[in-house]
């Protein structure tokens, strides 16, 4: 299939640790290859990623003959002339998904301000960010979450797409599809096939939620609970209204008709409505965030000495007031810290070093400051358990000054 060069966005590891915020349970559809590219279907092609210290590159790959609904699901259509138009606009995408215009290290620093225990872990886990994904595909990975553990939702994400989305293409001779539509998943008989395919009682689910969404909601339903000032990829922003302790109130309603779905509680709706809806204020609270509550914020005494509902919401009250309308991607920080998967790493290192230089009767003087970050190094399984060597990953800033020499 016909493949674009590698294009370059310049991004610091401060503001896009790809690798975590692509395995720390928001997404379940990315492929990391021995060369440490991240590829995954995604709106009508198939999109590879990978960074060094200084830039994010990436490269689409369109197919020939194919005709594939894009992601999010949309009636119009990509043809090959408009695919290799001078109009493509796969950088635009990038930015979006990985809401690039976000400057994460002002967010950092409002959130530090605001929370010691959030300054102190912080450091070590800077550049994640929130995805920008489809509604409907974070509604069904999440619903495939319940009980569940990453590599088996991946899994479970990638059968559902191979049996019924559209085949958008194959890198390195892997077969690479899209997510399915809710009137596909609502089809008779999908529920038992889900079944035998290992989905367990989320097949009923996926069918039902399929089936009201596609057949009992208007068509546009979910997405009309975005918020409006995170929109799809396209249209503007607009004001969401005021924020309160519990929450803007499109999100509170955004929440609200989420529970009406099968196979969505609190947690699994405060999910979809974080990282598919675009409400930043949403806080799922799961057993590592209730965890988290009980150490470092002082819950799990008194009237909150249980996970219930009014805990639930206290949870995520008390998070709001510490980071504002981003308190979701604030906690994301902290419940990606939290996971084992990600305890090994390390504290960023920080060196600067001045070298001078004589040249043509001139002095130059080179500063450099060199940023350091620890990582695992090339895990085959994600979350594996097992203990992995670290890689350093090295960003490096340069200010040259020139000055004659005195003679």
């Amino acid at each position: 299939m016909p493949a674009l060069q590698w294009q370059k966005i310049s991004v610091s590891l401060a503001e896009l640790c790809l690798d975590t915020t692509l395995r720390c349970g928001q997404s379940f559809r990315w492929r990391k290859s021995e060369e440490d590219v991240w590829s995954c279907a995604l709106q009508g092609r198939i999109l590879s990623l990978r960074r060094d210290s200084t830039h994010l590159h990436f490269k689409a790959s369109f197919p020939e003959n194919l005709r594939a609904p894009l992601t999010p699901p949309s009636s119009d259509i990509y043809s090959k002339d408009e695919i290799h138009s001078e109009d493509d606009d796969t950088k635009t995408l990038v930015h979006h998904y990985l809401d690039l215009d976000s400057n994460l290290t002002e967010l950092y620093e409002q959130w530090s301000s605001a929370d010691v225990n959030f300054k102190k872990k912080a450091p070590k886990f800077t550049g994640i960010r929130i995805l920008k994904q489809d509604a409907w595909e974070a509604l069904v990975g999440f619903i495939c979450s319940s009980n569940n553990n990453i590599i088996r939702i991946s899994q479970m994400m990638e059968k559902l797409c191979a049996n019924y989305g559209p085949l958008i293409g194959y890198l390195d001779s892997k077969p690479y599809y899209d997510m399915p539509q809710p009137s596909t998943l609502a089809q008779p008989g999908v529920e038992v096939h889900l079944r035998q395919l290992g989905f367990g009682y989320r097949a009923k689910y996926l069918h039902q939620t399929a089936l009201i969404v596609s057949q009992e909601r208007e068509c546009g339903w979910l997405d009309g609970l975005r918020n409006p000032e995170s929109p799809i990829l396209g249209r503007r922003p607009s004001n969401a209204g005021e924020m309160l302790p519990g929450g803007r109130e499109g999100y509170r309603t955004a929440h609200e008709e989420l529970l009406t779905l099968q196979g969505v509680g609190p947690k699994v709706a405060d999910c979809v409505c974080l990282m598919g809806l675009g409400w930043g204020e949403a806080v799922p609270v799961d057993t590592h965030v209730w965890q988290i509550a009980q150490r470092d914020y002082k819950f799990g005494k008194g009237k909150h000495s249980s996970l219930t509902k009014a805990t639930y919401d206290a949870v995520g009250d008390k998070f709001r007031s510490l980071w504002g309308k981003e308190a979701g991607w604030a906690h994301s920080v902290l419940f990606t810290a939290d996971l084992r998967a990600f305890s090994e790493r390390l504290s960023t290192k920080v060196k600067v070093e001045t070298i001078e230089e004589e040249n043509d009767n001139a002095v130059v003087t080179t500063t450099q400051v060199k940023t350091e970050i620890l990582t695992p190094k090339s895990m085959k399984r994600e979350f594996d358990e097992d203990q992995k060597p670290l890689t350093a990953i090295t960003e490096v800033a340069a200010r040259k000054v020139k000055r004659r020499r005195k003679t």
